[in-house]
């Protein structure tokens, strides 16, 4: 990763993230000060808790597609 977040620092990204698929979780980072700092909750998009969307994830190994997107967006909308 760490090549890649000093890619990114040049092009000012300010947010990215890791997806581990075959173990669903997500890493996120935001880039700061010459560097970066985990997060769990993005700063670019308020509020998401990428808890929510790991569970997601882990919800799609075993149900429908249709199903896991009904549940994020009751997720989403609180």
């Amino acid at each position: 990763l760490g090549n890649k977040r000093l890619l990114y620092e040049e092009l000012g990204v300010s947010e990215y993230w890791s997806v581990k698929v075959d173990d669903p979780q997500i890493f996120a980072f935001e880039i700061i000060d010459r560097g970066s700092k985990r997060i769990h909750i993005s700063k670019v998009l308020p509020n998401l808790k990428l808890a929510v969307l790991e569970s997601a994830l882990q919800q799609a190994r075993t149900r429908d597609q249709s199903q896991v997107g009904r549940w994020l967006i009751s997720q989403f909308q609180g």
